[in-house]
């Protein structure tokens, strides 16, 4: 006879928020799974009736390690909405502000929130598992405080240009509130320089980031890992390597379907911003891939469901068309009825599909070789990387880590394209209408959708890349990103259940972490702790 397990696990994150998952085990394998965002935090209520540029102060409050990205897509909802124009180094400004951001999360991200769980007793028996806990252990490893501490570079970066890092708010309709010095580029570089050295090449790659970036395929790869000494025992060389060899290509497939609203806007391409025209000034390209075909990215496919929310209900609709949401009363949350109401997470749907948001849907875009434009991005590595192993915990999480060069590379360019003799802010008309404002995060897609009315705010809608993740069932009991990736796992603990903590950190979830196991027969419980 079968035996059934139940698994609650509160909370699966490492960073903020509240994330509590629950797994339904049969002989040790995951046959379903609920993700439960505990915390409603109300920041499109509080936007409503206030002026429209209340979101390039209030919105980066939303995160503290993504705040510039909301204010990215607060000041370009406002761009959308007020027809402004920008100059091209308010374009670069941005863009140089978003990627520093990002670029500092990845080591932090692999390190303090990923990386750890590979020094699990889990893998104690692997040949390379005593390398992993020598390196990747928390707070110990040689590696997590290298790591670690590079990752504060980047956003001196930030700092230098946006007056602060996080919640800074110098990016406005109409361009950015800085103007730059000579002396501000060129301590930029420094800092970047020391980036490189510090971590990027001579811990991450063991090789100059120009070589690394001649990967083109999965072979390549592991041609690439087993070039020289230096590649090989390179942490990527062996994160790579120990990744196969415990297995975590095998686990935490997921929905299948992958959304990107691409990032990072040409200086000469998006100086009058539309809705329609960002598309095609994007460098890091926007899309939809169902697994085999690649479609363009239109935000006016994306609804969002309610259903299963502690929200009142309402149909699903785009956010333009969506009322604010509007909580239960009280006596009716906290539900644990899982076939009803049981998340604070709205579900996002793109043409009536879960959809998983994240680094590996940015790569799987940048390799989609139909309709390039020769400003933007063609990197084929996770085309051969996806047919060859699929999604999962392993490619999601290699997927991060390979844009660290291209960030890089991208910021150094863009630093060297601004014109400290031209502007960087020109004044708006402001005016009544509706906008939209998107990027990648770190995470994956962020979207901002405002409605102004008579001055002030009628509507704010932000969908983050963890409503994206980390979603309920939607209205045809559908599971989210998360909970279908969760399908399927093999717990060899129920009482350090780490794959099911990998699998949910693999998508980086903004939302911490104690467990609470229980027999599901005897209601037993077998476990209380932290992942």
């Amino acid at each position: 006879m079968a035996t059934q397990k139940e698994l609650n696990i509160s909370p699966v994150g490492r960073v903020e928020g509240d994330l509590d998952v629950k797994v339904y085990m049969e002989d040790g394998v995951v046959t379903r799974a609920h993700t439960q965002a505990a915390m409603f935090r109300g920041f499109e209520k509080i936007m409503e009736g206030k002026d429209p540029q209340s979101g390039l102060i209030v919105t980066p409050r939303i995160c503290g390690i993504c705040g510039g990205s909301h204010l990215y897509c607060a000041s370009s909802a406002l761009d959308t909405a007020w027809q402004t124009t920008l100059p091209p180094n308010a374009l670069l400004l941005r863009a140089i502000g978003q990627a520093t951001e990002t670029i500092q999360s990845i080591p932090r991200w692999f390190y303090a929130i990923f990386a750890t769980d590979m020094a699990n007793k889990k893998f104690a028996n692997k040949p390379l598992y005593d390398e992993v806990v020598r390196r990747f252990a928390a707070y110990v490893g040689t590696s997590f405080q290298k790591g670690v501490t590079a990752s504060g570079r980047p956003v001196e970066v930030y700092a230098l240009f946006g007056g602060q890092w996080p919640h800074s708010s110098y990016m406005v309709p109409g361009g950015v509130m800085c103007a730059p010095t000579l002396k501000d580029i060129t301590r930029a570089h420094a800092i970047m320089n020391q980036f490189r050295k510090d971590w990027l090449e001579s811990i991450w790659l063991g090789a100059p980031i120009e070589r690394y970036m001649q990967v083109k395929s999965w072979d390549d790869l592991l041609a690439y890992i087993d070039e020289n000494e230096s590649q090989r025992n390179s942490d990527l060389g062996l994160f790579v390597r120990a990744s196969l060899e415990f297995g975590l290509h095998k686990f935490g497939q997921g929905v299948g379907k992958f959304v990107a609203y691409g990032t990072y806007l040409h200086k000469d391409h998006y100086q009058k911003p539309t809705v329609d025209g960002r598309n095609a000034a994007l460098i890091s390209r926007s899309g939809f891939f169902d697994g085999t075909n690649y479609s363009v990215f239109d935000h006016m496919k994306i609804k969002e469901h309610v259903l299963h929310t502690w929200f009142e209900d309402v149909p699903p609709a785009h956010p333009w068309e969506e009322p604010l949401p509007t909580p239960l009363p009280s006596q009716n949350l906290h539900s644990t009825d899982f076939g009803g109401k049981y998340s604070w997470s709205k579900a996002p749907r793109y043409m009536d599909y879960a959809a998983e948001a994240g680094p590996l849907s940015r790569v799987l875009m940048n390799a989609n070789p139909d309709n390039l434009l020769s400003h933007q991005i063609y990197d084929p590595l996770f085309g051969d990387v996806y047919k060859q192993l699929g999604a999962n915990v392993f490619t999601r999480t290699l997927a991060r880590l390979h844009e660290a060069p291209r960030l890089y590379t991208l910021i150094d360019e863009w630093l060297r394209q601004i014109d400290l003799n031209s502007e960087f802010y020109i004044k708006p008309e402001e005016k009544d209408g509706k906008g939209f404002g998107a990027t990648e995060a770190a995470r994956g897609a962020l979207a901002h959708w405002i409605e102004i009315e008579n001055g002030v705010i009628k509507n704010y809608q932000v969908m983050a890349p963890t409503t994206w993740n980390v979603g309920p069932n939607d209205d045809r009991g559908n599971p989210g990103p998360i909970e279908a990736a969760l399908e399927g796992t093999e717990i060899e603990d129920p009482h350090d259940p780490v794959e099911v903590g990998m699998v949910a950190r693999s998508f980086d979830s903004c939302l911490v972490c104690t467990v609470h196991a229980h027999d599901a027969q005897s209601g037993k419980e077998l476990a209380n702790f932290k992942l």
